[in-house]
């Protein structure tokens, strides 16, 4: 294998920069691998950890597999509760509108119910949102237009009765 090499702590900024560059050239796997380096030099770079999980959930579209136990690890980093529930529900978010792109049976009922798990995140975020931040506010209202246009509901309860002989 390998030995990775180690950026600079001076190139951090604009690592970061092009970290966000590449994410909004759809490369969110060389954005991912770029902040994992700034990681390993500062391991508690907020923006490089935004920026990680935003990464991470772009792809779940992607050829690339998606750890959701390693997406799970990195939001554990956050320090703060806000960014763990805003940046949890964004994740829901992201595998909800996965799952309504790449139909099969029963995708409808997963986006659903991912859509209302975010939901359930966005309002824990906001309720201790920084004064004046309502991105919270806006995602949620995303979820539920979401569940409104394209009729999402939840799975139906199964109803099965076996027939007594």
């Amino acid at each position: 294998m390998f030995e990775l090499k180690s950026i600079s702590r001076e190139a951090i900024p604009a690592a970061l920069e092009r970290a966000m560059r590449y994410r909004l050239l759809n490369d969110s796997a060389t954005a991912e691998s770029i902040c994992e380096d700034i990681l390993q030099i500062d391991p508690e770079n907020d923006k490089a950890l935004v920026l990680l999980i935003l990464a991470m959930a772009d792809q779940f579209n992607s050829d690339h597999p998606v750890d959701m136990t390693r997406i799970k690890d990195v939001l554990a980093r956050f320090k703060e509760d806000y960014k763990n529930y805003y940046y949890s529900g964004i994740v829901c978010e992201r595998r909800a509108k996965s799952k309504l792109e790449n139909v099969f049976p029963g995708s409808k009922f997963v986006a659903y119910e991912l859509f209302h798990d975010a939901m359930k995140l966005f309002e824990q975020a906001e309720a201790i949102r920084p004064e004046g931040n309502d991105e919270a506010i806006l995602r949620w209202n995303y979820c539920a237009r979401t569940i409104m246009r394209y009729n999402l509901e939840p799975r139906p309860k199964d109803d099965f009765r076996p027939m007594l002989e």
